[in-house]
């Protein structure tokens, strides 16, 4: 839990690659260990990094060893990928329960508020549908071919885009 909470007050990628530096004079696999791969990690600390090799071709392996291990963290923490609780049970705001249709209605409004796309969080505000429900009707229609999946670049949020709106 200590090594969640120091991730958190900084960058995990500027320290892994502060760590790997470090096994350029000699202590080689600080990187792996703080980054949850502890086998490796000892294999690195006691062969110099594999002497050497491995210490540097992980310069090009740590941001995605360090996206691993987030996710890693995330999930045990019992968090989605963009930070939202999973296993929390849905609580409806209203009574009023749209059909499949209705919903589809809703959400398509929405999106057109939206300048034509959409995200599962923006559907649950804009109908007041649980998230499960929201989710369920988007992905109908991209399966019927009237939306495109695609992500935020900037939150990486997943995003429903209405080719028509």
């Amino acid at each position: 839990m200590r090594n969640e909470i120091n991730r958190s007050n900084n960058n995990p990628v500027i320290t892994s690659y502060l760590l790997c530096a470090v096994g350029f004079v000699g202590i080689g696999g600080l990187h792996r260990l703080y980054n949850g791969k502890i086998l490796t990690g000892f294999l690195w600390l006691f062969s110099g990094g594999l002497f050497g090799v491995g210490q540097f071709v992980d310069l090009f392996l740590i941001p995605r060893m360090v996206e691993e291990y987030e996710q890693q963290l995330r999930a045990k923490a019992g968090v989605s990928p963009f930070g939202v609780p999973l296993h929390q049970p849905v609580v409806a705001t209203s009574t009023y329960r749209p059909n499949g249709n209705q919903l589809m209605v809703k959400l398509i409004e929405a999106a057109e508020k939206n300048g034509g796309s959409l995200t599962v969080t923006q559907g649950v505000k804009a109908t007041g549908v649980g998230f499960a429900e929201v989710e369920k009707s988007l992905k109908e229609m991209f399966k019927s071919g009237y939306v495109r999946i695609d992500n935020d670049p900037i939150t990486g949020a997943v995003t429903y885009h209405f080719h028509e709106l």
